[in-house]
């Protein structure tokens, strides 16, 4: 099988003393191509770094929305400017959550939109987040996006009626290790069948959310451990893994505007 890991966070600290290792175990586990997220502008210039450092590795650039509060039009300026390396294919992680409010709800909305307006303009694809927004997220989307549908809800946890919102609106959906896990995933297994086939992502969010069964031995989620969310959602839609795996890697090649034919998480020469 062929796995893209959508979503991980390489840049964290923890991952500083053993990142090629990491890539080692995941390219060993299949995963030939990961998109390592930015959420400030330091941390998405670290992407950068680590996704120019070797093949099958992505970036993205973005403004989080737990850091809406320190956002500026001079790092927007610097996220663009970052935008130019041929190793950014998205921009994000961006979005509102209202459920921890580490920045305030104006403060999200108004960079969430400047966000989505810069995207446009470079033409790229949107990593969305999104918790606890109760409607405003959708409604943002749908007064903002002008490329709708261009872009992914990064671990979608929401309901029946917000996936079929998204799903209308055109977007994919990521599904992260949650799947997996027997009392937290319990919803996410009931709705991830409803997913068309051409609109699903595997994701692990990593160093975030490890899947079963490896968060039964190991803290630190990677991207290895996307082919336990990819044999969990097989199962639950009744499909072959093999299949599902290359369904899901055109899906994301085809967001990312990457081609399918690269080969390996190597470190260039």
């Amino acid at each position: 099988m062929k796995l893209f890991d959508s979503h991980c966070h390489l840049d964290d600290k923890s991952y500083n003393k053993d990142i090629e290792d990491v890539l080692n175990r995941a390219e060993n586990s299949g995963v030939t191509a990961v998109m390592i997220v930015g959420t400030t502008v330091k941390r998405s210039e670290k992407a950068i770094r680590i996704a120019e450092a070797g093949d099958g590795r992505y970036a993205s650039v973005g403004i989080h929305p737990h850091d809406a509060s320190e956002c500026t039009e001079q790092a927007l300026e610097q996220l663009k400017r970052l935008a130019h390396s041929p190793k950014v294919k998205a921009w994000g992680e961006t979005g509102l959550d209202f459920n921890r409010m580490f920045s305030p709800q104006k403060d999200q909305e108004h960079w969430f939109i400047r966000q989505i307006e810069t995207a446009g303009d470079l033409g790229l694809p949107i990593i969305f987040h999104e918790r606890d927004s109760s409607g405003r997220f959708a409604a943002l989307l749908i007064t903002h996006h002008k490329d709708r549908g261009n872009g992914v809800v990064h671990c979608f946890s929401g309901n029946k009626s917000e996936l079929y919102q998204y799903l209308d609106l055109g977007y994919s959906i990521g599904i992260t290790g949650i799947l997996t896990i027997k009392k937290r995933g319990a919803d996410l297994r009931e709705l991830a069948p409803l997913i068309p086939e051409d609109r699903i992502l595997i994701e692990t969010d990593a160093p975030y959310l490890t899947p079963s069964p490896e968060k039964n031995r190991v803290r630190r989620n990677e991207p290895a451990f996307v082919k336990s969310t990819l044999l969990k959602l097989a199962e639950v839609r009744g499909v072959y893994p093999e299949d599902l795996s290359s369904a899901i890697w055109k899906n994301t090649c085809r967001l990312y505007n990457i081609s399918t034919g690269f080969s390996g998480l190597r470190t260039e020469d």
